[in-house]
């Protein structure tokens, strides 16, 4: 399913594909970015860096699309392509391979009438040297360079002076290196007279068409994935300098800023009765209240999805496993209510439904004779429900909580045998 999220103004799906568009635009110029992340699964560097572009960045004059994780499955299992590789079906593909639809429709997107420049996000091997020095540093290793397919479009083409960019981007970019090494260069693959394999590619394509490309590698060899994604978000910002793209993000482009950035996986919302915090969240959860199927899986974070197996659901956020959900089935109860009156430490209060809560001294769930309650780590002598009873903080086992902290607790309702919702105590 395509989606597209104008992200300032209006949200709305489309069945087309697998691809996810997010979409930042303003009306005060027709200057579009399009940036591309995820084409090779097991690039983490170009696809959280896209991750980030979309969730901590504001743009406020031109316009931006980013495709997060175009290659989604492959992201999932950390491995270029499940498929093969993606980055060399851009010429001919045949139509039962099953990243079909995929290309059909990025092809689209690239060759918008609104998109004016191309970036394609990839981590490469070693670091780019002119000049052998090395098994690392050499003419073979795609690290640490701005590639370009050839020097220039037509001439009426805007930021169609391909190599010209691609300095402005190097000579940009060298002046804020973490270490001195990890030195930028431009790799023009002069594609059409020299590389054959890239004339596959998504650059290629684009630029076939008159539609000014560059690929971003930063270094496989890198040591962290925080200073990928530093390097990858520095040449983005220099382009939109060039494409007078004007933003303002929410973080100061630190090596440690994105690192703790990185961290923040957002919420999970499951059937719209299940919120999940995804940050410090167990590893393993279990008896989770789910459908049998059709399951709806609702992430705020634009790299969020789930690989179902037998009746575990393993959360991931781009390559990296967050959690896993172990299903108990139930119905899901289509009349529930949509507040429920709870004491928090001595004062009642209207909580909604699968929000969340914080208590000091304890927290009682007033009755609903309608519904049943269930205190996930709270042992009743009451085997109907757990409405009606003062649960403090002593008298819950800890290894029933939902985060790592033993703090953050499952409060779950039903009605005629059906799950309606859950709630999520915090004990500070």
């Amino acid at each position: 399913m395509l989606k597209l999220f104008f992200l300032l103004t209006l949200s709305f799906s489309l069945a087309l594909s697998d691809i996810q568009l997010l979409k930042k635009q303003n009306n005060d110029s027709n200057t579009t970015l399009l940036v591309i992340g995820g084409i090779h699964g097991d690039e983490p560097g170009g696809y959280f860096a896209a991750s980030l572009l979309a969730t901590n960045y504001e743009i406020t004059s031109g316009n931006l699309w980013i495709v997060p994780n175009l290659n989604k499955k492959s992201i999932q299992k950390d491995v270029r392509g499940i498929n093969g590789d993606m980055n060399r079906k851009f010429s001919i593909i045949n139509q039962d391979d099953k990243d079909a639809a995929i290309i059909k429709e990025i092809k689209n997107i690239i060759l918008s009438k609104d998109v004016s420049l191309v970036l394609n996000l990839h981590d490469g091997h070693g670091f780019y040297r002119k000049e052998d020095q090395g098994r690392i540093f050499n003419p073979n290793s795609w690290g640490q360079t701005c590639v370009i397919d050839q020097c220039q479009l037509s001439q009426d083409q805007p930021f169609g002076n391909l190599n010209d960019i691609a300095l402005t981007i190097k000579n940009s970019m060298n002046k804020k290196l973490i270490q001195s090494h990890h030195s930028f260069d431009v790799r023009n693959t002069k594609t059409k007279f020299e590389d054959e394999a890239m004339q596959l590619s998504l650059t290629y394509f684009a630029v076939t068409n008159n539609k000014p490309a560059f690929a971003i590698e930063t270094s496989k060899n890198l040591s962290s994935l925080a200073q990928k994604v530093f390097y990858q978000l520095l040449a983005i910002e220099e382009f939109m300098k060039i494409m007078d793209i004007k933003y303002q993000r929410n973080f100061e482009l630190t090596v440690q800023n994105v690192e703790k950035t990185l961290k923040e996986y957002g919420n999970l919302i499951i059937n719209d009765n299940i919120s999940f915090n995804l940050n410090n969240i167990k590893k393993y959860l279990s008896y989770i209240p789910l459908k049998s199927k059709h399951n709806v899986f609702d992430f705020s974070h634009p790299l969020g999805s789930f690989i179902k197996v037998d009746d575990r659901y393993i959360v991931l956020i781009g390559n990296k496993k967050v959690t896993t959900l172990k299903a108990q089935y139930f119905e899901k109860e289509q009349k529930c209510p949509e507040y429920f009156k709870i004491s928090v430490d001595g004062n009642v209060k209207k909580i909604k439904k699968t929000s969340e809560f914080y208590v000091t001294d304890d927290f009682k769930v007033l009755q609903n004779n309608s519904v049943r309650v269930n205190v996930i780590g709270y042992k009743s002598k009451n085997p109907k429900t757990e409405a009606g009873i003062d649960i403090a903080y002593s008298s819950i086992e800890k290894r029933f909580s939902i985060d790592n902290d033993g703090k953050i607790f499952r409060i779950e309702h039903y009605k005629n045998n059906k799950f309606c919702s859950m709630n999520m105590v915090h004990f500070k």
